[in-house]
């Protein structure tokens, strides 16, 4: 058994369809809003299919604010060392430290030839990744003294000034699956990504081939941990489970863990455009894996999985800061009791606002059904812990986004940004889209939640209804409610179209965000202490607990 004891990490890698740009950007951004570490794109030039993977990457850089990205892998043979060591620099700058470098020696060497590249054997194409490597870590280091000089068989360069250097040691990642790449890895890279699809006895290939690694770091004298492990992976997410990486998330959770502390693996990407498998890898497999480690590294019997809030990180990315302009004081915090009172159920619901920050009211707070009690007695099991949490973890992103509306109302009153930059921040948000009537679980969905939901059971309301008929009077009040706060965020919308028109509008828009920030505290709050307890026992669908 091999742990090489770094940090976990969670990634997508999603198809960069030129067909659908925009559904790509929004599974990108969703990859970041259900808490993924890492979003990657697979780099084949010459396939015009394809969204070209470091435009794509420079646009979502700009587009999301917490994930990381990298190409899984970028094609060397069509991407001259210099120039490339210089744009993951650049990206890596511009995005605050966000770039990693997802390296591949070459591929499909007709259609590389048939576009420019030149054709190597495979032994040529090792060294011509040797030579590239030791470019870029030197185009890198711009604290060095003299230009750049490799002399090498395939990549010359002669005196290349350096810099800029990265904002972060970014990480080189190679593919590779044959002997001497794979020693080549242990030598020069920093992680090795392999595709457990291209492992021809899947999960057992990985002891020799990491022996392999481990033997080139020690040629080169380096301690085989300094070598990340990384994997892609795919499966499928199911009731019960027939295969590896095929079945429920806490057979996920199992396997990925044996993974980790079997074969050292610490980064697993996973490959599908399926927002539903996302938010399920995300926010149940991801977690769960990372407490189990945790406990065994620890020595520990695993607690309770914790599912991280979406958009936190929960792993080597760090923590996330509160927003500036946070709504109210009970933003970003919880209170430490039990949900609604229920014996059992750990989940601490965030509680509704003591100050308000308008007069206006849209609904009296003071008609509200209550939810029916639970069961004495009811056992909680960890997943269903975790089941009921989760409606908290989608309604802090909701609330951080809120964070960041009141934070972009600062901004325009300073002028550091203008109000049609600030109408376009407010309609990339999950708050702004039309989902409301689906329930705030399907909120993490953001735009694509419309089109394909994805879950086993595409309404959670009816199957809470179904499995509870003493519910109905709290969820029809609930569905009121997302109507009206849909119709506040469209009335922040038009704030910010007066205020293009009029700048001395401003009173307006503070006026709107004000209700917006009093409702919808309010509705989470609310709907935190009337469902997460029945969530718990029946689920987001049917069968999942």
């Amino acid at each position: 058994m091999t742990d090489y004891g770094h940090e976990l990490l969670f990634g997508g890698f999603l198809t960069p369809d030129a067909g659908h740009p925009e559904q790509v950007v929004a599974r990108a951004r969703l990859c970041e809003q259900v808490g993924l570490d890492l979003v990657t794109f697979q780099d084949h030039p010459y396939q015009p299919g394809f969204l070209d993977t470091w435009t794509l990457m420079s646009y979502l850089a700009a587009a999301t604010s917490r994930i990381r990205l990298a190409g899984n892998v970028l094609n060397l043979p069509l991407r001259q060392p210099v120039v490339l060591a210089r744009s993951v620099a650049s990206l890596d700058l511009l995005s605050g430290g966000r770039v990693e470098l997802g390296l591949g020696a070459g591929a499909f060497w007709d259609a590389i030839e048939a576009n420019g590249g030149r054709r190597r054997t495979p032994g040529q194409a090792v060294d011509a990744l040797d030579e590239a490597i030791r470019i870029i870590r030197e185009v890198w280091a711009a604290d060095r003294r003299g230009g750049v000089r490799v002399d090498g068989e395939h990549y010359r360069v002669v005196g290349a000034k350096r810099g800029p250097a990265p904002a972060h040691p970014v990480g080189i990642w190679v593919g590779a699956y044959k002997p001497r790449l794979l020693r080549l890895v242990g030598r020069t890279a920093d992680g090795w990504l392999p595709s457990l699809a291209y492992l021809s006895n899947g999960p057992a290939d990985l002891a020799g081939l990491n022996a392999l690694v481990d033997e080139g770091a020690a040629e080169a004298g380096r301690d085989p941990a300094e070598v990340r492990r990384l994997l892609n992976v795919s499966g499928r997410f199911a009731r019960t489970g027939t295969g590896f990486l095929d079945g429920p998330p806490r057979q996920w959770v199992r396997e990925l863990t044996d993974l980790v502390l079997e074969h050292g693996t610490s980064g697993f990407v996973l490959g599908t455009d399926d927002p539903a498998s996302i938010q399920l890898f995300a926010q149940e497999v991801a977690p769960g894996v990372r407490e189990l480690v945790a406990a065994e590294r620890a020595g520990t019997t695993a607690p309770a999985p914790a599912v991280p809030p979406p958009g936190e990180p929960a792993g080597p990315a760090g923590g996330t800061a509160e927003p500036a302009g946070a709504a109210g004081p009970a933003q970003g915090r919880r209170e430490t009791v039990r949900a609604g009172g229920v014996p059992g159920l750990a989940v601490t619901p965030t509680p509704a606002p003591e100050v308000r920050h308008s007069d206006h009211r849209l609904w009296d707070e003071s008609t509200r059904p209550v939810a029916p009690p639970a069961p004495a007695g009811h056992v909680y099991s960890p997943q269903a812990q975790a089941v009921g949490g989760h409606l908290v973890d989608v309604h802090d992103h909701l609330r951080r986004e809120l964070g960041e509306i009141r934070d972009l109302l600062d901004q325009v009153r300073r002028g550091v940004v203008s109000a049609g930059d600030a109408r376009g921040a407010l309609n990339r948000m999950t708050l702004r889209q039309n989902n409301w009537t689906l329930g705030a679980y399907c909120a993490a969905y953001c735009t694509l939640v419309t089109q394909h939901h994805g879950l086993e059971d595409d309404a959670i309301f009816p199957h809470l209804r179904r499995a509870d008929p003493g519910l109905a009077p709290v969820i029809d009040r609930l569905e009121q409610e997302h109507v009206v706060i849909h119709e506040v965020v469209e009335g922040v919308d038009r704030a910010l179209v007066a205020l293009i028109g009029d700048p001395g509008r401003l009173t307006d828009l503070q006026q709107a965000v004000d209700v917006l920030t009093d409702t919808l505290l309010s509705h989470l709050s609310y709907e935190e202490r009337n469902i997460v307890e029945p969530l718990a026992r029946y689920g987001f669908y049917p069968g999942q607990l």
